[in-house]
């Protein structure tokens, strides 16, 4: 029987199959490794590894006085819709030992995208520790594209000649403005999981400023608020619509990460 493997690879390989197959086709920046699977030769998955927006941040909250030397986070994870449902568990079980065997992190972290619909039915399934949520904000355009508040610099900038004020910079759209252009803020939760890659790692649970447990998150526990009028945010019945091909805002990211012979080939 044929087994898949795992390699690192690099980015131009692992970006179009993440372009093609992942809910979001915007990139990390802080991207260290790229991790394919293969079968039978065949590249059908890609798993990337680095850290998010706030590294040291990020682990030093969980486990105080450990830096980003101590773990990578997943950045992106996916895999081609022919494969076995269980592929993604098996690509996470060689990933752990690809990282024992090339790094000295302690830890793999991640988080499953709740506003999307993710409560994490794959880290579970591959024995990650849940570790609570926390509620994280996000914009919708008019036209389903999920806008991160990192990405909106553009739009601050018209946000605030629209207030009649350009020389005042804003941080967050205000709801006229939001309205104006179409544009929803949703709030929705984050998931939060780990996987220790030592026994060490593990003791270390026990001092970390959260509880991790097998205590894991369902479908039921997904819940969206809508915080585009300002004030209290409304709790929403059903997960607002996100449509994941669209690309406008986020464009410019989308387009650095691929090659120039496939990028020839897109229309954005």
């Amino acid at each position: 029987m044929t087994q898949m493997y795992l390699e690192e690879i690099s980015r131009d390989l692992a970006y179009p199959l993440i372009h093609d197959n992942h809910y979001s086709k915007v990139m990390p920046k802080l991207t260290k490794h790229y991790l394919g699977t293969f079968l039978d030769r065949k590249l059908v998955g890609v798993l990337t590894l680095g850290w998010g927006t706030q590294p040291r941040q990020t682990i030093n909250k969980l486990f105080p006085g450990l830096g980003t030397e101590s773990y990578f986070e997943i950045g992106k994870m996916c895999m081609l819709e022919e494969m076995p449902r269980n592929s993604e568990s098996q690509m996470l079980s060689l990933t752990f030992r690809w990282l024992k065997e090339n790094t000295d992190k302690l830890f793999l972290y991640t988080w499953a995208d709740g506003i999307v619909g993710k409560p994490g039915y794959v880290y579970q399934a591959a024995n990650f520790l849940y570790g609570g949520f926390i509620w994280t904000d996000i914009y919708v355009g008019p036209d389903g594209e999920k806008i991160h508040p990192r990405s909106t610099k553009n739009l601050l900038v018209e946000n605030a000649e629209f207030n009649g004020n350009p020389e005042k910079k804003l941080f967050w759209m205000t709801p006229a403005f939001m309205l104006h252009k179409g544009i929803r803020r949703i709030k929705g939760k984050q998931f939060r999981y780990i996987y220790p890659l030592s026994k060490g790692a593990r003791k270390m649970l026990k001092k970390s400023s959260v509880i991790w447990s097998i205590d894991y998150p369902k479908d039921c526990d997904l819940q969206w608020k809508d915080a585009t009028a300002g004030g209290k945010a409304i709790l929403l019945e059903e997960r607002p619509n996100i449509d994941p091909t669209v690309v406008n805002v986020n464009e410019k990211n989308v387009s650095s990460y691929l090659p120039p012979k496939v990028l020839e080939l897109l229309e954005f």
